[in-house]
């Protein structure tokens, strides 16, 4: 497997007249050092000892205050994914500081100063490996340049360890604090140099979440928990299907209920701007009801009399990141019944085609053998366990918008053009977030609430019910895929056709295995419009193709006489040696190397006749994921014993950390698959809450679940998203050898294939 191995490197902190690395002496006579952090960190501040008498904010920075305590800035919201434990383990490891000297704050928004203020997309550690290292570096050589002037001996005798400097020869030493107020006031070095990864003390080591603590003891750090003094409670009425709009309403009745302020129609997006990424809202106008608590609001909310009518197909202008282009939002009341036969039907037609190569069509008509197997998925909602809400307090002067969102700095534009307010007088202050697998990149929620407090003249905290946010979409699409393999008389794997598309969009991705390891590979998809609002979920479009994939490889395996992880591996060898065609997206040995781990942690030639085992491998977010899921029959009941996973995501920085990411993606990736759907009737959504939207029981997750990395010098990449979607695909095979069954519709819980 290849061993991308990281040298000792020089880092410039400077690239032509712009500087990434600028340095300032603090008034409390520390230093602090500012670079620009091109990248998505997820940081808050925890307290280890006491804080010098005052700290200055610039940029995304590093500071050292006059008692050698190391401060980070991040710029970027807290989603759960630890990464504000992660991230100041890479300042921490440059600088040689201890560890339990180093605090992480939150900084506010401000897009001046930063860039790409966003938790999602699996990010984090991967873009920020390099310029946090260069940050602790960076201030590290200057507080040894600062000892040297200081001392008169050359900088090359003097070492830093754990936050003390030392001049082994004279035997003088010095905190980092001591030297601080001097090395602030020197020229930020050209360059410096960054450690091998075998110098490594700090990454690669176990670490306590930062916030651990404050989380177990309920301190008030998530959005829900922000209060302030006249606050406000606000709730929406949105259509009670989608296709529909609001037409009237009569509020008298409500307006004469206890604690209730007012009622009132709102709009969150006008006519005159675009939409922008993430203002994706499927009722754009909706009734609200404000007043003095929670439970007036509820209850007044139930009462309100609204008419509903049906809603027109619309056109709607967006600007995705400077791209225009007009979204369709068809006409009529949907339903999962008609759902159905359009995923049906679009697999037997001729699609778009991504990516061919060779001549499949005339390959498939000569095969030996040709299996074809077909595969859906339904929508699916978030339900973050944190309800939508956001706190607003919008006047003339200013708008202050508290709570948790993933995208601040693209929802600040959002909330300027909704307001008509320039963005400097929009304060954004981000909360931890409980839950958000994407959800919470879509902000309407946010800008609802500051129209709401302006309406109002009151600060407002708006609350989405658990029916409102279930109801309201912003899903997973529901896709489907049609798969073809065509296999010779020596069961070879010759040809590969995949037809894929969804609701309202694909889940393809065309250059992914098996392309590049098939000399006949067609790719083809479609998408048909829907008024029913979907988002990223976790994984996005790969939550559904890869266990499709996956099981379908499977059934290959089988069909072909062969061990299906034998079978992927050697594939994977054709990818590697002698891949077809140039836009592979996957790096074969590396995919090859999580199928070779899993293989032998999880003793997979050792067979056991009460044991079910399954297997799925997937490459996503930069990372490679490989599973063996154990199913045993306890009175008729599949029960998944033990789960095997490899993950290759380069270096592990916190394994412990690492582990219960990949713990908890397995976990959820079972659940989605076996028991979760939104259904529809007319455009109404038949589940609301979660005594019809099933969600996994603590008796059904996996009762061990073992997880390996691979060990390699190769910058760390994505792992909040790449262990959610082969799961699925590993459960589904685990599944048939316990049932003798497959599993081609999700959820598996009412595949009506596997009854009877």
């Amino acid at each position: 497997m290849t061993q991308k191995k990281l040298t000792m490197k020089v880092a410039k902190t400077r690239i032509g007249r712009r500087s990434f690395i600028k340095s300032s002496v603090l008034s409390g006579g520390g230093m602090m050092l500012g670079f620009n952090w091109l990248m998505s960190c997820d940081m808050t501040s925890t307290q280890v000892k006491a804080l010098p008498k005052e700290w200055f904010e610039i940029n995304g920075f590093l500071k050292i205050g006059e008692n050698g305590l190391v401060t980070i800035m991040s710029p970027n919201p807290e989603i759960g994914q630890n990464v504000k434990t992660s991230m100041p383990m890479l300042v921490a490891e440059e600088l040689d500081v201890d560890w339990n000297d180093v605090l992480v704050e939150q900084a506010p928004l401000n897009t001046n100063l930063y860039k790409r203020q966003l938790a999602g997309g699996s990010q984090s550690i991967r873009q920020g490996w390099e310029s946090l290292r260069m940050a602790g570096a960076t201030a590290k050589a200057m507080l040894i340049q600062a000892a040297a002037e200081t001392w008169g001996v050359p900088t090359n005798e003097i070492q830093a360890e754990k936050g003390i400097l030392t001049h082994s020869i004279s035997g003088k030493k010095a905190g980092f604090g001591t030297m601080a107020a001097k090395a602030a006031q020197l020229e930020v070095p050209e360059e410096v140099t960054l450690k091998n990864t075998e110098d490594f003390s700090i990454i690669g080591t176990s670490r306590k979440n930062v916030d651990g603590s404050k989380i177990v003891t309920g301190k008030p750090l998530y959005g829900l928990d922000y209060k302030q003094d006249n606050m406000l409670i606000a709730m929406i009425v949105h259509p009670p299907a989608f296709g529909m709009r609001l037409k009237s309403m009569d509020e008298k009745e409500v307006l004469s209920m206890p604690g209730i302020k007012n009622v009132f129609k709102m709009k969150t997006h006008l006519e005159d701007y675009a939409l922008g990424a993430f203002d994706n809202d499927a009722f754009n106008e909706v009734a609200v009801v404000v007043g003095s608590s929670t439970w007036e609001v509820m209850q007044a909310k139930n009462r309100l009399k609204v008419d509903w009518e049906l809603a027109p197909a619309s056109l709607k202008e967006m600007d995705f990141f400077g791209r225009k282009m007009n979204v369709e939002t068809p006409a009529g009341l949907e339903s999962t019944e008609d759902h159905q036969k359009t995923l049906t039907t679009k697999l037997q037609q001729k699609a778009k085609v991504v990516r061919q190569d060779g001549n499949p069509d005339a390959v498939f008509k000569k095969a030996a053998k040709v299996i074809e197997r077909s595969y859906t998925c339904p929508f699916l909602a978030h339900n973050t366990l944190e309800p939508m809400n956001f706190f607003a307090d919008v006047t003339e002067e200013r708008a202050l918008l508290v709570g948790p969102i993933q995208t601040p700095e693209i929802m600040e534009s959002s909330v300027s053009k909704r307001l008509k307010m320039p963005k400097e007088k929009i304060d954004i202050q981000m909360t931890r977030m409980g839950g958000g697998f994407g959800r919470r990149l879509y902000g309407h929620f946010l800008t609802e609430a500051a129209v709401i407090s302006q309406e109002m003249q009151q600060p407002v905290k708006l609350i989405y019910t658990r029916e409102d946010d279930m109801t309201q979409g912003t899903y997973r699409p529901s896709y489907s895929v049609l798969y073809r393999a065509a296999l010779d008389e020596n069961n070879n794997l010759i040809a590969f056709h995949v037809r894929a598309g969804g609701i309202p969009e694909s889940p393809l991705s065309a250059n992914r295995f098996p392309a590049g390891a098939v000399d006949h590979y067609k790719a083809e998809e479609w998408t048909q419009a829907s008024n029913i609002t979907v988002g990223a979920f976790r994984a996005p479009r790969s939550n559904f193709i890869a266990g499709a994939e996956q099981s379908f490889l499977d059934e290959v395996a089988e069909a072909a006489g062969k061990d299906p992880i034998d079978f992927r591996l050697e594939l994977l060898e054709r990818a590697q040696k002698n891949p077809v065609g140039e836009n592979n997206d996957y790096e074969a040995d590396r995919y090859a190397g999580v199928l070779k781990l899993v293989k032998e942690k999880s003793n997979w030639n050792e067979k056991k006749s009460d044991v079910h085992r399954g297997t799925a491998a997937y490459f996503c977010h930069n990372s490679y994921v490989a599973n063996v899921l154990d199913i045993v029959l306890e009175n008729g009941k599949a029960v998944v014993e033990k789960v095997y996973c490899a993950i290759d995501c380069g270096i592990v920085v916190n394994p412990d950390a690492a582990t219960n990411l990949a713990e908890g993606g397995i976990v959820d990736g079972i659940g989605h698959a076996m028991y979760s759907a939104i259904t529809f009737k007319d455009g109404v959504p038949e589940q609301n809450n979660f005594d019809k939207y099933r969600l996994i029981r603590h008796d059904e997750a996996p009762r061990n679940i073992e997880i390996h990395f691979v060990e390699n010098d190769i910058h760390p990449t994505g792992l909040g998203e790449p262990p959610f979607p082969p799961i699925m695909g590993a459960m589904a095979n685990a599944l048939y050898r316990a049932t003798g069954k497959r599993h081609y519709n999700q959820p598996f819980i009412t595949d009506k294939d596997l009854i009877g």
